[in-house]
């Protein structure tokens, strides 16, 4: 389901649980003080530990977006490097390079064609791998000079270093949200607004006020579930850096 989709649905939940508590009509006997007093505590107990939640997530959902797009940056560098390997090695490794330009144009299209597809062919045994085809052409050079011995054993372990950041690409691009979690935090927003109703006169600008606060929340869950899924979506990281590190390839 879209990150769109499931904001206009808490969007409607939350709306529909605000007309509701307007709708309901609260018995003459349970309008004094005293009642509206516990009624407003207790609202005012589910506001504190909803925005509490809320705040949490987008917090927890923006750091791991700002985590996976310098993992991305970074991982662009060590392409451009592996591949300033390759030159300075000589016409030997032009194997090599074509094989890294494979092996980076594969795994562009694995990350960036969906974020759920990544994910599952990160966990996915695979039948062939550019990546394993190019460790296996570097182990077999042959240098002929400590600066190739350099530029070879400098090369795996930037080899070595790159798959660990993919497999983490792949293993967080299906986000890290607990749908469980969600729909607590949800529920508590329905009954939240639907306690701002309780009390609340039937007129205009009281509808007008919980619509706008219904479309607020709900924009903020919009922003949760399009950072929590990176690969994807309007909110979708950049693919420059690894653009620009295949434009290198082979210059």
């Amino acid at each position: 389901m879209s990150s769109t989709l499931i904001a206009v649905l808490v969007f409607v939940l939350v709306f529909a649980g605000a007309l509701a508590g307007i709708a309901i009509r609260v018995p003459a006997q349970h309008q004094d003080s005293e009642t509206r007093d516990v009624v407003k505590l207790v609202l005012g107990l589910i506001a504190t530990m909803t925005a509490l939640v809320l705040s949490m997530l987008i917090a927890s959902a923006h750091t791991s977006y700002d985590r996976q797009e310098s993992e991305v940056q970074q991982l662009g560098a060590q392409i451009v490097q592996l591949d300033e390997l390759f030159v300075h090695y000589g016409s030997e490794a032009n194997d090599s390079r074509k094989q890294l330009r494979r092996m980076v144009e594969a795994e562009f299209v694995r990350l960036w064609s969906g974020a759920g597809a990544a994910r599952a062919d990160a966990r996915a045994p695979q039948t062939y791998s550019p990546a394993e085809d190019l460790f296996t052409t570097v182990s077999g050079l042959k240098p002929n000079s400590e600066a190739q011995r350099s530029a070879q054993a400098r090369a795996l372990q930037l080899m070595t270093t790159m798959g660990t950041t993919i497999r983490l690409l792949y293993l967080q691009a299906g986000g890290s949200l607990s749908w469980p979690f969600f729909v607590v935090l949800v529920f508590w927003l329905v009954m939240l607004f639907a306690g701002f109703g309780l009390f609340a006169r039937r007129n205009a600008t009281v509808i007008v006020a919980l619509f706008v606060g219904a479309l607020t929340v709900a924009g903020a869950i919009f922003l949760i579930l399009e950072m929590n899924r990176p690969y994807g979506g309007l909110m979708q990281l950049s693919s420059a850096p690894i653009r620009h590190a295949l434009d290198q390839i082979g210059r």
